[in-house]
């Protein structure tokens, strides 16, 4: 049996019929779906990163940023809604490709998701760590620092980190309807702190400040001009990231061919027009310099601060709503704590789906019987995520999210376009309109996003790909369901050859990256490069004369 081999819509039709105590249960409606959405999508990202991106790349145009970034999400969630509303089955991007594209696209998609979701908990758990400590010393409460960063940021353990993360996961055990309730409150408290931060500010919105809209291009690509728009474009769309998420609890939907393509585009369309606003309110109530070397909530702060109709005998604006900014904080930790929620869920669904298909251990596809959710594969990943949140740094993982999240939507685009060549009369309950201009437009959209995003991220998403090439060829190629139990399928060689490629462009994104920023410089992001890559040339080098079945 091939590595291509692709998933029967048969077989994904019964899995999405599936009824019984070790089954996901059916709880979710439209209105939680989109609640769902929003709640991973709305999060300290909105706070933060946008005043760095204006500050440092797209002045005022920071709006069009959030158009581009969104645009890119649309095409990609047009494609997501078509796959849901036909294949309604926990896993995602990762299903979908299985059904299109192969087991073996199939499985780099859903190694890539732990990167937006496991990936992405743990280092939304260390922010979430920060934003705690900055709000009890405001009521003159000071945690040890010792026990509130890892090791490599002069502490010993990141106990709120690992707490948040846990209390999370217990809910998630608890059930999807509990989950889902809990959820609908943050993210009403969430839309009421943004909502007030925009129409207070509006009164003090100086269009002074939108002169010029678009700063002139300094010399430096990716600041300001069309460039720096780009560049923010890609860096805000960080903020998007969870609309997807919705689709790996389709087999939660009480009517997914109805709901999901509400839940998900849904969410994306409240929270773009969110978006939007906000940026504008933001870099309209002060110029957009004076976000400059800020960070945390210090962006949102500092507009805060202008929004006053009075000055002092210094003539500094004195705010008119000093609350304000403790409510953002109440925000962001609300934020973040449903951001973990739904990509907890979403981590644990994926690989729910994964190893039904035998592609990984069967213990993440255990269906706890009373409480009809994926218990044991919950508390796993709780573990995990949490001592990756105790221990390592945050900014070892920061653009990863994106970067893995961008490579998923170029696929899941890539699908709908192969399965309307291949399959076009499978019934739709959603179709995604002008198929494949939209696909195309979303795949374009997003590589493009791809591409101005650091080298760095590339090094370390190239040496993600790897480890999960060893994992697949070592036990997910030979206990596949469909793979008749043997580790010598057709396509190996094509697998082998594929880790080759990772291996080259994983020295050349070492080598660019250390010329990027000097080789003077520190270098041990390329001598990892190297050294790992050599390794896998060596061990994938070695069996490509392996002979291969016929069929």
């Amino acid at each position: 049996m091939s590595l291509f081999v692709r998933k029967p819509m048969a077989a994904l039709m019964n899995e999405a019929g599936e009824t019984g105590s070790h089954t996901l249960k059916r709880t979710l409606g439209a209105g939680g779906l989109v609640a769902l959405g929003i709640g991973a999508i709305i999060g300290a990202g909105l706070f933060s990163i946008t005043g760095m991106a204006a500050a440092n790349h797209a002045g005022p145009a920071i709006t069009i940023s959030f158009v581009v970034a969104a645009l890119g999400c649309l095409f990609a969630g047009l494609c997501y809604a078509e796959f849901a509303s036909m294949i309604p089955v926990a896993g995602s991007a990762y299903t979908y490709s299985y059904a299109t594209m192969g087991e073996f696209i199939a499985w780099i998609i859903g190694w890539d998701l732990v990167l937006e979701y496991a990936v992405g908990a743990a280092t939304v758990g260390i922010s979430w760590s920060r934003y705690l400590v900055k709000f009890l010393e405001g009521f003159d409460i000071h945690l040890p620092h010792s026990l509130t960063v890892g090791p490599w940021d002069g502490g010993i353990i990141n106990l709120p980190a690992v707490f948040i993360i846990v209390l999370m996961s217990l809910l998630l055990i608890k059930g999807t309807k509990e989950s889902a309730t809990v959820n609908a409150i943050i993210v009403a408290l969430k839309i009421t702190v943004v909502l007030v931060f925009i129409i207070l500010g509006w009164k003090y919105i100086n269009n002074a400040n939108y002169t010029p809209y678009i700063p002139d291009n300094s010399g430096t690509f990716g600041e300001f001009g069309f460039s720096g728009i780009i560049r923010a474009a890609a860096i805000v769309f960080f903020a998007y990231i969870g609309f997807d998420a919705v689709s790996t609890a389709a087999q939660e939907a009480k009517n997914p061919k109805r709901d999901m393509p509400i839940g998900i585009l849904g969410s994306l369309a409240i929270c773009t027009i969110l978006y939007i606003l906000f940026a504008h309110v933001m870099t309209g109530v002060t110029s957009y310099t004076t976000f400059a070397g800020k960070d945390g909530i210090a962006p949102v702060a500092i507009a805060i601060d202008h929004m006053g109709s009075n000055t002092d005998a210094a003539g500094v604006i004195k705010p008119d709503y000093p609350w304000l900014n403790r409510a953002i904080v109440v925000a962001i930790l609300a934020g973040y704590a449903s951001v973990i929620l739904v990509m907890l869920m979403g981590q644990t669904r994926v690989f729910f789906s994964m190893s039904k298909d035998g592609l990984i251990p069967k213990i993440f596809s255990s269906v706890n019987p009373k409480t009809q959710t994926p218990a044991k594969s919950n508390l796993l990943f709780m573990g995990f995520v949490s001592l990756f949140a105790a221990f390592v740094p945050a900014r070892v993982v920061g653009e990863m999210t994106s970067i893995g999240t961008l490579f998923a939507f170029i696929l899941v685009c890539i699908g709908v376009w192969v399965m309307r060549k291949k399959m076009p009369e499978l019934p739709r309950a959603f179709k995604t309109p002008m198929v494949p201009l939209v696909p195309i437009l979303g795949i374009g959209v997003c590589l493009f996003m791809m591409v101005f995003l650091p080298m760095d991220t590339w090094i370390r998403l190239l040496v993600w790909m790897l480890i999960g090439m060893d994992i697949y060829l070592v036990y997910g190629a030979k206990h596949s369901h469909l793979g008749n139990g043997t580790d010598n399928r057709k396509g190996m060689r094509i697998a082998r050859y594929t880790s080759l490629v990772l291996c080259l462009l994983l020295i050349i994104a070492g080598v660019l990256h250390q010329y990027t920023v000097g080789f003077d410089t520190d270098r041990t992001l390329f001598y990892i490069s190297l050294i790992f890559a050599a390794i896998h040339l060596v061990v994938f080098g070695r069996k490509l004369g392996r002979v291969e079945p016929e069929s």
